[in-house]
């Protein structure tokens, strides 16, 4: 958690997913620890204490997103990302950019549900399992007269758990009665209804549950029992209370291209609409109360990091009271050809070893020689500078294209071993790369 990573750490273990960027990631590491710095101050100062938002400006493809949801998921935060240009369409003014925040929520909802339903767990898989023991053994024929040597219904339960815990009976058919939920809310938001948050939690309550009847394996009855007994013994109450007071104190919204609705200073055309996206977002950002079907939502001390490419506009040309509620400014670099070789080797997860790892399950054995990743980052590195910079990004249609041929017949080729090395990169790439029109299309 949070509290248990200094600043370092927190770097020293973005290093380990991410190449480069340390500026932004030293920026993400120290707003993460104030926030644990304010939760250590009594109430009264610590509400005075406001978290210091992000701006990352940078190209695509330079690792923007991935280190606020490295950085989340780092620290057990609520995370969501939202694109800012969704919210230029008609009909997305106004409260619908809070929806946001009812995303935030929602993430924080089920983070709360799987550490609440750890500890009873056990307790659920109990229950499930004499649920499945009441159909495939009914209690009825506990009145029914044993003949001699017959055990008791009791006995043939507890031979039958044994046989059910040790997965005999798995695939098995059972006839199962599970609670359903009808979903109207969704069924009028699919129609393009926008439904305000009170009037969808009236609905919830006003429209029973029913149960549905369905033929279903014993291994799957197993799971949707557990999920059902489970739900249960979690106490609803203080699930909302702790995942409304973990979204407010801990959430991460990471708002995307939040350069397109900056405004050029026109009075007219799209620039209107930017602008009052910007007047939208301005009072969540500040700190406000956002309604949800859950409970009111502040806002005040969530984490917002905003980024964008800024080629066509500049911070600036945000509203100024938006712009100083991201005090903290950094600038991410371009990757260069070596910085892309480094990708390629470094982290945990690096594409070369992703796909080790996929042709692995076909039994197929795939190594990359040191030249052969330097010519995969030198082609990506040429091909970003010729068109368009898409950074990172552009490894995966590379990798992709050299290994199209290996990847369609590894099926048929267990035991194989394949060996990429610069040669055999270029022989993959070189009548793409030697027509350029083609280049541009196909890479």
């Amino acid at each position: 958690m949070a509290k248990e990573l200094t600043p370092k750490q927190i770097v020293a273990e973005l290093d380990k997913h991410i190449i480069g960027q340390l500026d932004a990631k030293r920026a993400v590491a120290v707003a993460i620890r104030n926030r644990w710095r304010r939760q250590q101050l009594s109430p009264s100062v610590a509400q005075e204490v406001t978290p210091k938002n992000i701006l990352m400006i940078g190209p695509t493809g330079v690792g923007k997103t991935e280190i606020a949801r490295r950085l989340a998921t780092l620290t057990g935060s609520p995370f969501v990302k939202v694109e800012a240009t969704k919210f230029t369409e008609v009909g997305y003014h106004g409260r619908d950019v809070d929806a946001m925040i009812r995303d935030l929520l929602d993430a924080s909802l089920h983070m709360v549900k799987q550490e609440m339903r750890q500890p009873v767990e056990a307790a659920a898989a109990a229950s499930a399992d004499q649920r499945l023991l009441d159909l495939l053994l009914p209690w009825q024929s506990r009145t029914r007269e044993l003949s001699a040597g017959e055990p008791t219904h009791e006995q043939a339960r507890d031979a039958m758990l044994i046989r059910l815990r040790n997965g005999e009976l798995d695939s098995q058919q059972v006839d199962v009665s599970i609670e359903t939920k009808s979903n109207i809310v969704g069924m009028l938001g699919a129609q393009g209804m926008q439904i305000d948050p009170e009037m969808e939690s009236m609905f919830e309550r006003l429209v029973p549950a029913r149960r549905e009847n369905k033929t279903t394996t014993v291994a799957q009855a197993r799971q949707l029992f557990r999920n059902e007994e489970a739900e249960k013994l979690v106490d609803t109450e203080k699930l909302t209370q702790a995942a409304i007071e973990r979204c407010e104190q801990s959430g991460i919204v990471f708002i995307d291209e939040i350069d397109k609705i900056a405004s050029t200073g026109k009075e007219q055309g799209p620039d209107v609409s930017r602008q009052g996206v910007q007047r939208d977002l301005l009072p969540i950002v500040e700190g406000s109360t956002v309604t949800t079907r859950h409970g009111p939502v502040r806002t005040d001390h969530i984490l917002f990091i905003a980024a964008g490419a800024f080629h066509n506009a500049k911070p600036s040309d945000l509203m100024p009271e938006l712009q100083g509620r991201f005090p903290i400014r950094v600038e991410l670099s371009d990757l260069t050809q070596a910085d892309l070789v480094r990708i390629l080797k470094e982290p945990r997860n690096a594409l070369t070893y992703q796909q080790i790892a996929l042709l692995g399950v076909e039994g197929v054995k795939l190594t990359f020689t040191a030249d052969a990743i330097d010519a995969i980052a030198q082609i990506a590195f040429e091909l970003n500078k010729k068109t368009q910079n898409i950074g990172a990004r552009r490894l995966h249609t590379v990798v992709e294209r050299v290994l199209d041929q290996i990847s369609y017949c590894a099926s048929e080729s267990p035991g194989k071993v394949y060996e990429i090395d610069a040669r055999y990169v270029q022989q993959r790439l070189q009548d793409i790369l030697e027509d350029e029109d083609l280049s541009k299309f196909v890479l």
